[in-house]
């Protein structure tokens, strides 16, 4: 050890390697403040009495805080999305639309991943702080509020895509009409003579999955058909679900005659529960996703499903970051986009006893 460190060492300070990862939510905790107030110390305000300043200064400084560089100041030259997770083709549609709106706009894209584990969200704030930010986009996943609150007195904007709970009218957001995609996906099926449709739900602490649901649900109502809640299973969206969701439908002493799925990936580990039993689809059992993932043309059948426009989606979002960062309002603090049912191979009539 240098003469240095001993000394850094002894004043009780961290070097930047060994800084732990705390927030200014969590700085001003120990100081007794509050956060605009050590946003305010960071950002250099001189509205802070000198005593609050020292001592958020000395906190600030014990523990390695660094200050975000700031963006350019004339125009955005990088945006940060950040997933749950990137094991989907969903995510990738996302990312296709952002990366078309950032190229044409000469601005730089930073992909990250959070997978709600613990401290991977923080430690993801506390990249953000070490570089360069001109604005967030958010797909399907919660942050503390304390970290939205880092974020927003940092001043970097944040956009949600497919928000996990009720949007707030402070954080644009930007969906689609999945409630009106659920209605046409049952409503399909009803109308194809269909009485017992199952359904594999998507994650229920995300509001696209909830609206499903309900979609789901008042179609049945619509055209007189009783909900069975035995006939409404629990997914997450992957396949795997989507293959344990339908073999607990299959093994009903009355199993549906449909299935939908509120994922597309859903849909496809169904028909694949479906083949491992020698049936067949639709002759069988008629299926129904949700997305239109590029792959599912092109699965035999090609699928039913209800098309979400996930790459406009992408598009719209990084068109709203890309205005906050210049100080433009969005016109509206929530946007859904149409859905569409798009009719395929894998849905027929029931099949006659």
């Amino acid at each position: 050890m240098v003469a240095g460190e001993g000394a850094q060492r002894k004043a009780g300070t961290r070097s930047p390697e060994e800084a732990p990862k705390v927030t200014i939510t969590e700085i001003a905790r120990e100081a007794g403040v509050s956060v605009p107030t050590v946003s305010r110390v960071v950002n250099g305000r001189s509205d802070v009495s000198p005593a609050t300043r020292a001592r958020v200064e000395d906190l600030l400084h014990r523990h390695g805080y660094r200050r975000r560089p700031a963006a350019s100041g004339t125009r955005a030259v990088l945006l940060d999305l950040v997933f749950n997770d990137l094991d989907s083709p969903w995510a990738v549609e996302i990312i296709r639309g952002v990366e078309e709106v950032a190229h044409e706009a000469g601005v730089g894209t930073v992909v990250s991943a959070i997978h709600d584990r613990a401290g991977s969200a923080r430690q993801w704030m506390t990249n953000l702080r070490a570089r360069p930010s001109d604005g967030v986009i958010l797909v399907t996943s919660a942050l503390e509020p304390g970290l939205h609150d880092e974020l927003r007195y940092l001043g970097v904007p944040l956009v949600v895509i497919d928000p996990a709970g009720s949007p707030t009218t402070e954080t644009p957001a930007v969906g689609a009409t999945n409630w009106t995609g659920g209605l046409a996906a049952t409503e399909h099926l009803l109308q194809l003579g269909h009485r017992r449709i199952g359904f594999i739900e998507g994650p229920p602490r995300l509001l696209c999955s909830r609206a499903r649901l309900d979609g789901y649900r008042a179609a049945l109502d619509v055209a007189g058909v009783a909900v069975d809640h035995a006939l409404t299973v629990p997914g997450d969206f992957h396949p795997e679900s989507g293959f344990t969701g339908a073999n607990r439908l299959l093994d009903l002493d009355e199993p549906p005659t449909a299935i939908f799925a509120a994922s597309d990936q859903m849909a496809l580990g169904a028909i694949e529960a479906l083949r491992r039993r020698g049936l067949r689809v639709p002759e069988d059992m008629s299926i129904v996703g949700f997305d239109d993932l590029p792959e599912v043309r092109w699965c035999a059948p090609p699928l039913t499903t209800v098309r979400q426009p996930l790459s406009d989606m992408g598009k719209l979002a990084a068109r709203i970051l890309l205005d906050l960062a210049r100080n433009v309002a969005p016109a509206s603090p929530r946007v859904e986009l149409a859905t569409e049912l798009v009719v395929r191979a894998s849905t027929a009539p029931p099949r006659r006893p």
